[in-house]
C-alpha cells in the first residue's frame, strides 16, 4: 500500500503562461497552509459582505483533490497561476513569459446568497515578480475580448487593484477582483446574478484583500 503523498513536480517551473506538467493524482489531503501563506492572509468573511461565510470544500475525484476539512488548501504554484489566466478569449493572444509564484493558497467562501466564491493567493519571491505577473494578468484580461467562450468586461482599475466581469458562454458570470501588494497577488472570483452591479462591492473586497494578503 503506497504511503500517502502530496507530491509536486520536481522540476522548477519558470513560466506561468505555459501549461504545467500534469500533477500526480492526489493520495492525501493538501495542507491548509502554503509556506508562509495561511488563513490569516485571507479576509474574514464578514469583511467581504454581510452574510458571507467560509466554506469547507469536500473535494473529490472531479475536483481533483481530497478535502482537508478546512476552507483553505495549498495549491501547486504553477498550476494555480496558469489556471488563473483567462482562457477561451476571442481577442488577440498575449505573448510573453510570466513569473511562477513560490507558494499558492486557495480559500473558499459562500456569499450571502449561498453562491460560491474563491480567493487565490500567489506569493512570489519578491515584489518585482508579483508586479510582473499582475501586469501580465491584467494585459491578458484586457485583451480577452467580449466574444468567444469567455467574455471579459472591465469595471474599474487602479495601479494596485482591478475588477472585471468574466462571462462564460452559456454558463455563469463571475466578478473578478485582483490585487497586488508587496510580493503577493490576490485573485477573488465570485459568482453573481448581477455582476455588472458589483463595482462598489468590488472596491470593498479589494480593500479587504489588501489589508491581509502580504
Amino acid at each position: 500500500m503506497p504511503v500517502p503523498t502530496n507530491t509536486l513536480p520536481t522540476s522548477e517551473s519558470t513560466n506561468a503562461a505555459i501549461p504545467p506538467q500534469v500533477p500526480e493524482q492526489a493520495t492525501a489531503p493538501p495542507p491548509a497552509d502554503a509556506g508562509p501563506l495561511t488563513a490569516r492572509n485571507l479576509p474574514a468573511p464578514d469583511k467581504l459582505g454581510p452574510g458571507w461565510k467560509t466554506y469547507t470544500d469536500p473535494g473529490g475525484a472531479e475536483a481533483g483533490f481530497i478535502g482537508n476539512n478546512t476552507w483553505t488548501r495549498r495549491r501547486d504554484p504553477h498550476q494555480a497561476s496558469y489556471e488563473a489566466l483567462p482562457s477561451g478569449c476571442s481577442g488577440q493572444p498575449v505573448k510573453g513569459a510570466l513569473p511562477v509564484p513560490a507558494y499558492a493558497l486557495t480559500g473558499t467562501y459562500r456569499t450571502r446568497d449561498a453562491l460560491p466564491a474563491t480567493a487565490l493567493l500567489l506569493r512570489f519571491k519578491d515584489a518585482a515578480k508579483a508586479q510582473a505577473y499582475y501586469a501580465g494578468y491584467q494585459t491578458r484580461m484586457q485583451a480577452c475580448g467580449t466574444d468567444g467562450d469567455l467574455a471579459v468586461k472591465q469595471l474599474w482599475a487602479t495601479t494596485k487593484a482591478a475588477t472585471a466581469v468574466r462571462s462564460y458562454a452559456s454558463a455563469e458570470s463571475y466578478v473578478d477582483v485582483s490585487v497586488v501588494k508587496g510580493a503577493t497577488v490576490a485573485l477573488l472570483a465570485t459568482t453573481s446574478a448581477t455582476p455588472q452591479q458589483q463595482s462598489a462591492w468590488a472596491h470593498t473586497a479589494a480593500t479587504a484583500l489588501e489589508e491581509v494578503i502580504d
